[in-house]
């Protein structure tokens, strides 16, 4: 029967509409009876419901929970009216698009998936649950439309059969009931928590329902007693405020009498006396307190004050405990208007405190005070399109950062938003992550990157012969994961580090080279390796040739020697040359430009010629200098007479290159033999020892080549020396 001839059914819809237009934000009546009657005529052939009534009961008083209790907008209430079709009616979720728009299917498939993902498995972290709710829900509405279901679920919960009873019940407890606390719901969170309560501790509900009805009037004339001498005082001081007593409901009672151990009896805080100023000066606060104190007397260790140092989240008031008449110890709140204003709003997150709940999350305040504001806010005519936008532009994202997935047994899993069915393998156990070869989410195979969603069901598919692929690297998202990955590929490259370590150490060895710490970094730098786990690596994994790189190093050995052996000839030229400075030209000294040839490198002690250049002075050359023969004959008159002009009474520097067997005193026996011949001055001597090889640069003064050459004789004869050269700018060789 159609519901436009049922007169119950009419009365429904008028009753609806009625309630709609008084509540809700935005309201069209015709998506309202279109909803209505499709909804009805959907479930009308259904089965009843336990209660007897016709299964469109369920789905109508949804919606009027919603356009009453949760008011927010007409395409929740059609959604609430639709809520139920897909999952027990012969619509899918494609009919309800094409009649309604993409909006309202979009709340009706997220209430259908939760409920699918929630009842279909057992509660063991219920936290994790309220996360994945959120997790699953695009739209703030979907979690509210769950909210009535569930609250008319739990008022009719008594006709269901008793182990139904239990699991709905420890669901609505430990999952909706705190969840809808934190949507700053407190009346249906009161609710849940006491309908739960009644059906899984009937005993205690029923006992402490009587202890309160018989003493109800009795607490009643007691706040009030309690209150009269504050507003007494304040009224004479003028205050602008408002005081009440907030009543507990029945679950939050049994709570205390638990924690406290004591009978309902000694439970005196049944209500809390809260005190609101109409006021912008904080400082009235205290002076209230002081009242209070004046009043009745303090109890100190219960005293918080939130106003000078405010919670994190930004919660402010005063708390103190007082014993009141007959001993009685009362909960005494002092805050601003505005203070309770942000604490009723939820910015004071009231639920971490009351379910020590440590973690602060500034985004879950922040919308919860978001909630509570449109909750709050007064109802709005149709042709308010700031508010329809205001509410239709707002997409829930708590949570978003992470998936809720279970196992195959269906235990909850949490992983980063993102994640694929790698993720989840390393998440269960390293060795299913190290091992897998495959995964089928909700019976399905799918590639191993496939990004998985809060809801999905994932079983891994293993086999031992699989190890870690590095490409996972570039798509795993979890910490975990990714460790388990970096430690497994870490462990690869220290093993063939090892193995290239070894073959490095023996090509070393085979050419007999060393290298230096400081010279093996530079070697790693300069080939562009991290460090030297990936070169040896490397080594290994054959990206480099060993044998290119020891070729490389052993004409850097060569040119260094090189330039080390010239080092201490350059310095005794310089030192030598300036020594003699101003050179004697036809026998006497000359102001002309001097330089010295580059082709012969002429040293004081050396015979000596002059060629005059232009523009560059007097060359001076050996005189069995090749270059200077050739420029003779083509300019004979350019030649002149040159000689090293002495020093010190004759004098010249010469310099000697002694090397030999390292032993220990040799240094003193070779400047002892020089020093002790006719007296001959030691103007510098450096040494180094290289591969237990000594070498010595020593630079003296001498008279003449004879002197020299015996100062030479003298070093051979040492013991350990194997060479003793003059030092000269070429090509050392001995005199």
């Amino acid at each position: 029967m159609s519901y436009l001839t049922d007169i119950k059914s009419v009365e429904k819809l008028n009753r609806l509409l009625e309630v709609c237009r008084s509540n809700l934000y935005t309201f069209d009546e015709n998506l309202i009876r279109r909803a209505f009657e499709f909804s009805w005529n959907a479930h009308v052939k259904g089965k009843p419901r336990a209660s007897g009534e016709p299964y469109f009961s369920h789905p109508y008083e949804v919606a009027l929970v919603v356009a009453k209790e949760i008011p927010l907008d007409d395409i929740s209430v059609a959604a609430a009216l639709l809520h139920d079709v897909v999952e027990d009616t012969a619509y899918d979720i494609k009919a309800i698009r094409a009649e309604f728009g993409n909006e309202i299917a979009e709340i009706v498939d997220g209430v259908t998936k939760i409920s699918g993902a929630v009842e279909s498995h057992d509660i063991t972290r219920a936290e994790n649950y309220r996360k994945m709710l959120l997790s699953m829900a695009k739209d703030v509405r979907v979690i509210l439309v769950k909210f009535a279901d569930r609250l008319h679920n739990m008022r009719t919960l008594a006709f269901l059969p008793p182990d139904k009873q239990q699991r709905i019940a420890k669901e609505t407890l430990e999952i909706y009931a705190p969840l809808a606390h934190r949507f700053g719901l407190a009346k249906v969170k009161w609710e849940f928590e006491d309908l739960a309560f009644k059906h899984l501790n009937s005993q205690d509900y029923e006992y402490i329902s009587r202890k309160l009805n018989a003493k109800r009037r009795e607490r009643e004339a007691y706040i009030r007693k309690f209150i009269q001498p504050i507003k007494k005082r304040l009224e004479s001081e003028e205050s602008k405020f408002e005081i009440t007593g907030r009543p507990k409901h029945i679950y939050s009672i049994y709570n205390k009498m638990v924690k406290r151990g004591k009978p309902i009896e000694e439970i005196y805080d049944l209500f809390a006396v809260r005190v609101i100023l109409d006021t912008g000066d904080k400082n009235e606060c205290f002076s209230v307190y002081g009242i209070v104190s004046e009043i009745y007397t303090p109890v100190p260790e219960r005293f918080k004050d939130y106003i000078s140092v405010p919670k994190q989240n930004g919660y402010q008031s005063i708390h103190t405990t007082v014993v009141g008449p007959e001993g009685k110890m009362v909960e005494v709140q002092i805050r601003t208007k505005k203070m309770d204003e942000v604490a009723e709003r939820g910015v004071a997150a009231h639920w971490k405190y009351k379910e020590d709940v440590k973690a602060y999350d500034r985004n879950l305040d922040e919308w919860i005070s978001w909630v509570r504001e449109i909750l709050e806010q007064p109802a709005a005519s149709s042709s308010d399109e700031a508010a329809t936008s205001f509410l239709e532009g707002f997409k829930l994202d708590l949570y978003q950062d992470e998936i809720y997935v279970f196992t195959p047994k269906g235990e909850l899993q949490i992983l980063p938003k993102g994640s694929t069915p790698v993720d989840f393998a390393f998440e269960i156990h390293s060795e299913v992550g190290t091992h897998c070869v495959g995964a089928k989410v909700n019976g399905r195979i799918v590639p191993l990157n496939t990004k998985l969603n809060s809801g999905d069901q994932i079983e891994i598919i293993t086999s031992s012969n699989q190890n870690v692929n590095p490409d996972w690297e570039k798509f795993i998202v979890s910490r975990k994961a990714k460790a388990h990955i970096r430690r497994w590929l870490n462990e690869e490259t220290r093993k063939k580090a090892a193995e290239g370590e070894e073959i490095w150490t023996k090509r070393l060895k085979k050419h007999k080279l060393t290298l230096p710490e400081d010279d093996f970094a530079k070697l790693i730098h300069d080939l562009k390796y991290d460090n030297a786990q990936r070169f040896y690596a490397a080594i290994s994994e054959e990206e480099i040739e060993p044998e290119r790189i020891i070729a490389r190093l052993t004409q850097q050995k060569s040119a260094k020697e090189t330039t080390e052996s010239a080092k201490p000839v350059h310095t005794f030229v310089e030192i030598a040359r300036k020594a003699s400075e101003g050179i004697v030209v036809d026998g006497s000294r000359t102001d002309w430009k001097i330089s010295y040839a580059k082709c012969c490198n002429p040293i004081p002690g050396d015979e000596i010629v002059g060629f005059v250049t232009t523009g560059e002075g007097i060359k001076v050359h050996r005189r069995n200098c090749a270059n200077l023969s050739r420029m003779a004959s083509a300019a004979k008159e350019r030649i002149v007479d040159a000689n090293w002009p002495g020093e010190s009474g004759g004098l010249y520097v010469a310099g000697v290159s002694v090397s030999g067997m390292d032993r220990p005193g040799i240094l003193t026996e070779l400047t002892h033999a020089v020093s002790s011949y006719q007296n001959t001055n030691i103007r510098s001597v450096s040494a180094e020892v290289r591969n237990a090889i000594f070498e010595s640069q020593i630079i003296i003064y001498v008279k003449d080549k004879e002197h020299l050459n015996r100062l030479i004789d003298k070093l051979k004869k040492i013991d350990g020396v194997t060479r003793v050269d003059r030092m000269s700018a070429g090509s050392s060789g001995q005199v």
